[in-house]
């Protein structure tokens, strides 16, 4: 995995330097370059100070001090451009010059300020290297150029000594600030990435749950249903046994087969679980469990209106067990009752009524289920 802009940060902490500097490499690289630009400066202080009458180690002090300025070019890098430019009459600090407009065009200084100190920087050169150029020309006697000469070269140090830092530190303030914003993007995408991560496993684990749901309202289902019958036949085994042994073989008969019946439906769906597939509706929207029920000796009769149609899946297996719950708690509540079954395909949904009349002890109740073609239950009254 990599690094967030948060680990980089804290990575970078451990390499700060001092003050302005977030590198000790960067503190060792500005110190060579004062040096450097000190001694230069020092060593031009001795011309400066023998063409203005003042003592020569007052100049070399001069020059020392001015060069050295160069050691804050990356905190003030517009102070280090400004002393360049007042050292040019001095014809001083060239390394300065040349360090200076890089730093200040690399730096994040508005553009505006960048141009108009370039510009200083160009036209001050322009003017001393045009007074020394003719200064030079006008002593040598013998040395005629045309008018062009002294202002076309003068053009060109001045272009030289200023357009090449000045562009080399726009190129390299961009590559910095793309790179940065490339680095930011890289860090927004990654959290982004982590957070689609954590909502995937939250929505994984509800889909793991609503599963789970699922699966033990189906085997619950089955199983209370079968098992009912089971209970309620095996009741009918014991009381009959002693009276009609054929009647009881019968009975014990169905009962295995309603076992097997459970085992089979939870064979199924525990066969789901391993292939993925999905679970298929026990029956279609048109068919009810009648078989089982009639075999347990209840009286149902079937009526079906409306033309038979296809339904999704989840409609239809709502249907089916909705009828079978209905069936069941008849075979519980009302034990001899005669019930009535009634199936209705209307336009846009499909309505059950399971209805039994009363049983041994006079209770009598109705189940009315609207189910629509594309949602699960509409209503139950």
């Amino acid at each position: 995995m990599t690094a967030t802009g948060a680990d980089r940060e804290a990575a970078g902490s451990t390499t700060r330097g001092y003050w302005w500097w977030e590198r000790r490499r960067g503190v060792a690289l500005d110190v060579g370059l004062a040096l450097v630009s000190a001694l230069e400066c020092g060593l031009e202080g001795v011309e400066f100070a023998r063409n203005t009458g003042i003592p020569v180690p007052v100049g070399v002090v001069f020059g020392l001090l001015a060069g050295s300025v160069l050691l804050i070019r990356r905190r003030w890098p517009i102070a280090v451009v400004l002393v360049t430019i007042a050292l040019t009459p001095a014809e001083m600090g060239f390394l300065m010059l040349l360090i200076g407009l890089y730093t200040l065009a690399a730096s994040e200084v508005p553009r505006r300020i960048t141009v108009v100190l370039a510009g200083m920087a160009l036209v001050g050169t322009f003017i001393v290297t045009y007074v020394r150029l003719r200064q030079n020309v006008a002593e040598q006697a013998d040395f005629g150029p045309g008018d062009w000469y002294v202002p076309l070269m003068s053009a060109l140090m001045a272009v030289g000594l200023t357009a090449p830092s000045v562009l080399l530190g726009l190129y390299i303030g961009a590559r910095r600030r793309l790179m940065e914003s490339l680095r930011e993007r890289a860090d927004s995408l990654e959290r982004e990435l982590s957070l689609l991560a954590d909502r995937a496993e939250e929505r994984a684990e509800w889909a793991r749950t609503e599963e789970r749901t699922r699966i033990a309202r189906e085997m619950h289902d089955v199983v209370a249903h079968r098992v009912s019958l089971m209970v309620v036949h095996a009741a009918a085994l014991q009381a009959v046994a002693p009276k009609d042994p054929a009647k009881a073989v019968r009975n014990a008969a169905l009962v295995g087969d309603m076992g097997r019946q459970a085992l089979t439906e939870l064979r199924e769906m525990l066969g789901v679980l391993r292939t993925g597939e999905a679970l298929t509706a026990p029956a279609a929207a048109g068919g009810v469990p009648l078989a089982s029920v009639r075999q347990a000796g209840m009286v149902v009769e079937l009526s079906v209106d409306g033309e038979l149609r296809a339904y999704p899946p989840e409609v239809e297996q709502t249907a089916f067990r909705v009828v079978q719950e209905a069936l069941t708690n008849v075979h519980k509540h009302a034990a001899g009752a005669k019930t009535w079954v009634r199936l209705a395909h209307r336009e846009a949904e499909v309505a059950m009524q399971v209805e039994n009349g009363p049983s041994d002890s006079g209770a009598a109740a109705c189940t009315t289920i609207r189910l629509t073609r594309w949602a699960t239950t509409s209503c139950i009254s």
